[in-house]
């Protein structure tokens, strides 16, 4: 059903954790499943030095959590902003149907994170950027 590196990232996940001080914090839930998501960075001249996640939820959650922050760590805000939840589901060789929601909801974290971040330095959000709520999800 999970291929090996969903498997990897569940059993092994990088970057748990919480980043004292960060750059930017998101949260995102999906009360239908009972995922949720907390991202955190620490950016340096708009590049991300740093990212941990936070992540109750199903070994899918966990997974696409863990690969999410191995996806944009060391990249730029702006390429961390491209990140989208086929990237992260295609990085891990694929998620059963059923739990694509994962993978969105790493996205969604991730954006969430950045949207505070931006709100934090005073910076305008991207054009067309649309800020991620948990509250979104929480009665799907």
């Amino acid at each position: 059903m999970y291929s090996e590196k969903v498997m990897d990232h569940f059993m092994n996940p990088r970057n748990v954790g919480e980043i004292e001080n960060a750059s930017g914090v998101g949260t995102v839930g999906n009360a239908k499943c009972g995922d949720i998501m907390q991202m955190s960075l620490l950016i340096e001249d708009d590049i991300i030095k740093d990212v941990k996640f936070k992540t109750f939820g199903c070994g899918a959650a966990i997974a696409t959590s863990s690969m999410a922050t191995e996806l944009i760590m060391g990249k730029t805000v702006d390429e961390a902003l491209q990140l989208t939840n086929r990237a992260v589901a295609d990085a891990l060789d694929g998620l059963p149907a059923q739990k694509m929601h994962c993978s969105l909801l790493a996205e969604e974290a991730i954006k969430s994170a950045l949207a505070d971040y931006y709100q934090k330095t005073g910076k305008q959000l991207p054009e067309g950027f649309v800020i991620p709520h948990s509250e979104d999800h929480m009665e799907e």
